[in-house]
């Protein structure tokens, strides 16, 4: 129970404070924090977490990360529908908490930073190019990941590099998911957003979860020190 309500918290921390970003201070008059500034929200959500949570349920944050992780030997199946459970509802606490932040000064909750393609894409970028990206950034997101936390990685550095990666991610894909990685955080803004964001979860479940499982396969087979 202690390791699903850190994933719980950890998640809800990782979608309140990056789609926060986006939401409330990326474009906000004159002192906006913009793209940049997103992306190492997302970066700093999953340090923070890492560092404080993270010797606790290992801070996953993301059904994609646990589905990798217990692809390359790292996670035990037992545990895999507790966490995904536990993210998928941090996730949409933080969104709720986000939408009556955000519906408070009058505005409208427009696409609340949810993760889309074609015309919900912020660059119009079509589902190809949307799956690909989220594949491929999923897949390196995982090898980083099952890298850094490798017995053989020099020791505590291991979440700084991982936020430097999600950092990394954030900007070079929010022109054309708006960056999900992560099918919870995907799942919760979608459940919020106006438009037909729901209609194209689907690709923000698919494309993580393949890439996620391909790098854990990769990384064990390839990797992985025999022993």
């Amino acid at each position: 129970m202690k390791k699903l309500i850190s994933e719980f918290i950890g998640t809800f921390w990782l979608v309140f404070g990056g789609c926060g970003s986006a939401l409330l201070a990326a474009a906000f008059p004159g002192v906006g924090i913009g793209l940049l500034g997103v992306s190492l929200a997302f970066g700093l959500t999953v340090l923070t977490i890492a560092y404080s949570l993270g010797h606790i349920s290992g801070a996953h944050l993301n059904p994609a990360v646990s589905i990798g992780l217990f692809m390359g030997g790292r996670f035990e199946g037992k545990e895999l529908a507790g966490y995904i459970i536990a993210q998928v509802l941090g996730g949409i606490a933080a969104a709720g908490v986000l939408y009556v932040i955000v519906t408070g000064n009058g505005s409208s909750i427009g696409g609340f930073a949810a993760n889309g393609y074609g015309d919900l894409s912020p660059g119009k970028y079509d589902m190809t190019a949307a799956f690909v990206t989220e594949l491929v950034m999923t897949f390196m997101f995982l090898l980083v990941i099952l890298g850094a936390t490798d017995k053989r990685a020099p020791a505590g550095f291991g979440g700084m590099v991982i936020g430097l990666c999600l950092t990394l991610i954030h900007l070079v894909s929010i022109p054309v998911t708006n960056t999900s990685v992560n099918p919870a955080r995907s799942t919760s803004q979608a459940l919020f957003a106006d438009g037909g964001y729901m209609g194209q979860l689907w690709l923000f479940w698919l494309a993580p979860i393949v890439g996620a499982a391909l790098a854990g396969m990769v990384y064990k087979y390839v990797f992985e020190e025999k022993e």
